[in-house]
């Protein structure tokens, strides 16, 4: 599985850089292939295939474009267990997950961008003036490692629906589902430069393409401070800049649901995909009264979660998936035990075992403001508040510098009302309610800016003329 090449105008070019990375199985920390890392060079060279290909792909007619997409949705679901298998092989997601929703959402986010694309105006007239929705441009991608193919589809598929053309940079920690993903692009006869693909890091390849002078528009995906550094890198050329970032999202529970019911669903709000989700329910809010009880219950369903290897289809929780994410989670376990946070279970980690594996955890009667309920953990690790009446809840709930997801549980109308209108986040569940690829992606304050998904993802990549006439 050795990665030597970039995909440049049209077909596989060597890298020119020399330094290789080694591809590791999360599971058990094996050597599965090698990536080959690009340069600015490479950048550079990707850019300009992108800038040569612009002025003919922009001006192409929807048809043609709509047309574009459903070949490479096409492609893409005929290739549906390879990249299913990948995803599993190069992240650790479970078979069951990477199969049933990894995977699934490059369908998605393919099907509801062709939706939104023929039901999108690119011109309209009104009294005076003619309104004209044209391609911002070259679009830099920079997508993230835990979702590998939903941020990939959900980023390319309205840039190419839009007429822009592309240099993407996948995580260097997936590799295997974007080659997968380059070479349905190239098989679907995506004309040479529109879509270019750099394998590299943040430092060398993400910076360069985010401060390269010819890409007009930047889309990227990933930790909030990771996400600052690629705004200022893009602010001195003053291109567009659509963030999708971190989170810390609230589940708040009252009184008035079905506790079991909100519980199972609440686990798994903050445990699936081992965590590692931007939009993870990581604070469970609870009526004080309650909050005992909460505890047991909560800690039966986590310990009966299945956590081993991600190749088993009865496998709930898999590896992290890279040792950076490994040291990171299990650090913080380990200053929040030992600053004395109460564990109500879990909190163990695996150091002398293969593989990236912690053990689902749960912390118990904490306040907004400790360790595990303010930071993003980004691992399977729930932090349990309890709170006393509903203007605490909300208050609790908006105390945090994210504002991605928020998820409330109730049978009041009245409740949800109050709750949905106060909760400062970019998108609201109500019991159970799932995402919608139609739906804005997104999120308030650092959580990022620009929305992804659906209409409004593809609103990101288009630039608005008025023409007076």
């Amino acid at each position: 599985m050795d990665i030597e090449h970039n995909y440049i105008n049209g077909g596989w070019k060597h890298t020119r850089n020399l330094q290789k990375i080694d591809i590791l199985n999360p599971a058990d920390e094996t050597v599965i292939g090698s990536l080959a890392m690009g340069s600015r060079e490479d950048v550079d060279h990707a850019v300009q295939a992108a800038n040569a290909a612009f002025p003919d792909f922009s001006m192409s007619n929807k048809d043609y474009r709509i047309a574009l997409l459903e070949r490479i949705l096409e492609l893409y679901e005929s290739r549906y267990d390879e990249i299913a298998a990948a995803i599993t092989l190069e992240m650790g997601a479970p078979v069951s997950l990477a199969r049933d929703v990894q995977a699934y959402t490059g369908i998605e986010h393919f099907e509801a961008t062709i939706k939104a694309l023929k039901s999108f105006e690119e011109v309209t007239h009104h009294k005076g003036y003619s309104l004209h929705h044209e391609a911002i441009g070259v679009c830099g991608l920079i997508a993230p490692w835990n979702w590998p193919i939903n941020q990939v589809a959900c980023k390319v598929a309205p840039a190419l629906a839009s007429g822009c053309t592309i240099v993407l940079k996948p995580s260097e920690f997936s590799p295997l589902s974007a080659k997968l993903f380059a070479q349905i692009i190239h098989d679907a006869d995506v004309p040479a430069g529109v879509f270019n693909m750099i394998y590299g890091d943040g430092v060398e390849v993400g910076a360069t393409l985010a401060a390269h002078p010819n890409v007009d528009m930047v889309s990227f995906t990933g930790s909030t401070r990771a996400g600052i550094a690629v705004a200022q890198s893009a602010a001195n050329t003053v291109k567009r800049v659509s963030q999708e970032l971190g989170g810390k999202s609230p589940i708040i529970i009252t009184g008035s649901c079905n506790i079991d019911k909100a519980l199972e669903e609440a686990a798994w709000l903050c445990m699936e995909n081992t965590g590692q989700s931007c939009n993870a329910g990581t604070r469970l809010l609870v009526p004080s009264n309650i909050h005992d009880m909460v505890i047991d219950k909560i800690n039966e369903i986590v310990m009966a979660y299945k956590v081993g290897d991600p190749q088993q289809k009865d496998t709930d929780i898999g590896p992290l998936a890279n040792r950076n994410q490994y040291e990171k989670v299990s650090g913080l376990i380990r200053e929040a035990i030992d600053s004395g946070l109460q564990v109500a279970c879990g909190g163990e980690t695996y150091p002398h075992q293969p593989g990236y594996f912690v053990q689902p955890t749960v912390f118990a009667n904490l306040k907004n403001d400790d360790l595990i309920a303010s930071e993003e953990v980004f691992g399977p690790v729930l932090a349990v508040i309890p709170y006393n009446g509903l203007e605490d809840a909300i208050q609790i709930a908006n105390d945090t510098p994210y504002g991605l997801s928020a998820y409330i549980y109730s049978n009041d109308d009245a409740e949800i009302t109050s709750l949905t209108r106060a909760l400062r986040a970019g998108m609201v569940h109500v019991n159970g309610a799932p995402l919608c690829p139609d739906a804005p992606f997104g999120g308030y304050k650092q959580s990022g800016n620009g929305r992804e998904w659906g209409l409004a993802g593809l609103h990101e990549y288009y630039e608005t003329k008025a023409v007076m006439r």
